[in-house]
């Protein structure tokens, strides 16, 4: 077995700290207080109408966000891997922006945009006013869709997009050449290795 160098415990027993201190030691004092009062508080707890409500809301809005980012990030995936078209650095660096900006200036960003003080708050209201309905982004739902799949989206394009140059083109070529359409070819040859 090989010697670690000072150096490299040193650095595992600071990852293992900080492990330990920001994920395992909050999850256990979580543990701890839901549980501090007995197991048949808990289910009471957790039973009420407010927190099913917040559990429906979050698997809803899961289900929903999964939808719109598998959509949305395997075809920016697609068109980044596999065509050259000008502005795709930009896209690239546009799908890239929730890993630098912090999720605070993200709710800023949308409560700017779709709040009441925000730049398409009035034509919201035309819409709703017009057809008479009551439709509402920041502090509702759509909006907590919104802030997940701005958070998400990333994550899923990041995730296609080696597997995509992996891949290569010397199949969808082939299958081009072949007479395959284009729908075909990423159907039969792309979707399958994207799976």
């Amino acid at each position: 077995m090989k010697r670690r160098s000072l150096g490299e415990l040193t650095a595992i027993i600071i990852a293992v700290l900080f492990v330990l201190l920001m994920l395992v030691v909050p999850l256990i004092s979580v543990l701890t207080n839901a549980l501090s009062k007995g197991l048949d508080f808990f289910v009471k707890a957790i039973s009420t109408s407010h927190v099913i409500s917040a559990l429906g809301l979050t698997i809803g809005t899961m289900i929903v966000t999964v939808l719109i980012t598998g959509v949305f990030g395997v075809g920016a995936a697609y068109c980044i891997g596999k065509f050259q078209f000008k502005g795709k650095s930009i896209l690239t660096t546009l799908i890239d922006i929730p890993f630098t900006v912090s999720p605070v200036i993200a709710g800023l960003a949308l409560i700017m945009t779709f709040g009441r003080m925000g730049w398409l708050h009035p034509y919201i209201e035309a819409i709703n006013n017009y057809f008479n309905l009551d439709i509402r982004i920041v502090f509702a739902v759509p909006g907590v869709i919104l802030a997940t799949v701005f958070v998400t989206f990333p994550f899923i394009y990041r995730e296609i997009i080696p597997v995509l140059f992996s891949q290569g083109k010397d199949e969808e070529e082939a299958a081009a050449m072949m007479g395959a359409s284009g729908w075909t070819i990423f159907r039969r040859i792309t979707f399958p290795a994207i799976k």
